[in-house]
């Protein structure tokens, strides 16, 4: 019989062989472990796959995910981000920095309506980078504050991977939704004080808007603040059913696809056509993510029965650390993790591994999420291979390199490290919201 180290290191040495050769993230999690576990357990191992299917199929909690991922699509087809962003401009006003300010806050929100990275930052750079360019703003400013930003989206709800660690740790999405929001608030404030003391104290990073020619008139302006205010009502519903007990996650999900489906038909964007793109690729999303799912948990479900969480348990209790620097463990691989894997994989390795020991160092497991999220966002933006860089890469225009991106990210990617240090310094910053309003 192998040992749980040495078949954990052949499982991870053979993950890592098939990503470098470009194999298809599910299929190859969950082959390198039905192979492996079938030439360790023989056929014993063919039990794993129908209650596997069972739970991530047929799972009430993941029913959200498609219906999240949908109401995204639906919403940035339907002319959302311009209200957003028109709306944020008008709010904002003629200050040095705006637009990237402006960036921040709308593609945050567009990644959280996306819910997932990748599409986050493509959906909010074909939006505002070239905008920004145009306008003669520094194009590392431009290109950070889109990263920044769109991979917001994973820690703003509803967050794709908070319903992930949710599903996988039997605990509720509805308190992780709200543990998140004040760690998200930090991160945009923080983010937008930058951009504001940056430009300050380098002018040429975002020159001054000229005041237009024709100012708009006081219709203009109300239509503007109307559409902008619509938009964010509908994520204060989808959120704020959740908080006031009226709906499930994922029946919060439904009203948004409904509320979407109310904004395109005001924004006069509401047309068969858009609804069948807007299925079509939400189809196709949901797909590559459900097919990943279930292959990343034959993988986890293999690993856990074959021991590595008591392995993992007596590890660190063999080093007699203490508890917080147990997790600062934790964070640092899950950190190297996403250099070569994204947010979905890493949550569905991890968390079934990792959150039980960090209950049993005495810590909330919603707190242990939100810095798990906190970290994914960071892990996959950091240079020079984390896989989010090179979304960023495939949007941007020929002259920009990946050294742009990669010098343009480090500042913001710093500002987020500062949030997980004070978030894990300080767990009341996660618990305290929601043990207030769900207690």
């Amino acid at each position: 019989m192998i040992s749980i180290e040495v078949l954990t290191g052949i499982l991870f040495v053979c993950v890592i062989a098939a990503f470098a050769l470009g194999a298809p993230v599910g299929l190859a999690l969950g082959g390198i472990a039905m192979g492996i576990g079938y030439a360790t357990w023989g056929e014993a191992l063919f039990n794993v796959i129908p209650t596997t299917l069972e739970d991530t199929y047929f799972s009430f909690i993941l029913l959200a995910i498609p219906l999240y991922i949908y109401m995204g699509q639906l919403l940035t087809r339907s002319g959302i981000g311009d209200a957003m962003f028109n709306a944020s401009q008008m709010l904002i006003g003629r200050v040095r920095g705006s637009l990237a300010i402006s960036v921040i806050v709308v593609c945050s929100m567009i990644g959280a309506m996306v819910g997932i990275i990748g599409a986050g930052i493509m959906t909010s750079g074909s939006i505002a980078l070239k905008p920004m360019l145009d306008r003669g703003y520094d194009k590392r400013l431009a290109l950070g504050v889109i990263m920044a930003g769109g991979g917001l989206g994973i820690l703003i709800p509803p967050s794709i991977p908070m319903i992930m660690f949710a599903s996988s740790t039997q605990n509720s999405v509805g308190r992780m939704f709200i543990g998140a929001l004040i760690p998200a608030l930090i991160t945009i404030v923080l983010l937008i004080a930058y951009v504001v003391i940056s430009c300050k104290l380098n002018p040429q990073r975002a020159p001054l808007d000229v005041a237009p020619d024709n100012p708009p008139t006081t219709k203009e302006k109300f239509l503007t603040a109307r559409d902008g205010l619509l938009s964010l009502l509908l994520i204060i519903a989808v959120l704020g059913s959740i908080i006031m007990g009226i709906a499930t996650p994922t029946e919060s999900g439904a009203i948004g696809v409904v509320g979407a489906m109310i904004l395109a038909i005001l924004f006069k964007r509401f047309k068969p056509r858009m609804v069948q793109k807007a299925g079509m690729q939400a189809a196709l999303l949901v797909s590559v993510a459900m097919w990943i799912i279930f292959g990343a948990s034959v993988f986890s479900n293999f690993h856990l029965l074959m021991g590595v969480q008591s392995m993992v348990a007596g590890f660190t209790q063999d080093l007699g650390w203490p508890p917080i620097v147990v997790i600062m463990m934790f964070q640092v691989i899950m950190l190297l993790l996403g250099f070569i894997i994204d947010e979905f994989i890493i949550v569905l390795m991890c968390a079934p591994i990792f959150t039980p020991i960090a209950v049993s160092l005495g810590y909330d497991p919603i707190w242990f999420g939100i810095l798990m999220i906190l970290n994914i966002e960071i892990a996959v933006q950091t240079p020079p291979y984390g896989f989010a860089l090179f979304y960023l890469k495939g949007i941007a225009p020929p002259g920009i390199t990946m050294l742009d991106i990669y010098k343009s990210i480090t500042p913001f990617v710093l500002i987020k490290l500062l949030v997980l240090i004070i978030v894990m310094l300080m767990p009341e910053l996660v618990t305290w919201l929601p043990n207030k309003l769900m207690s």
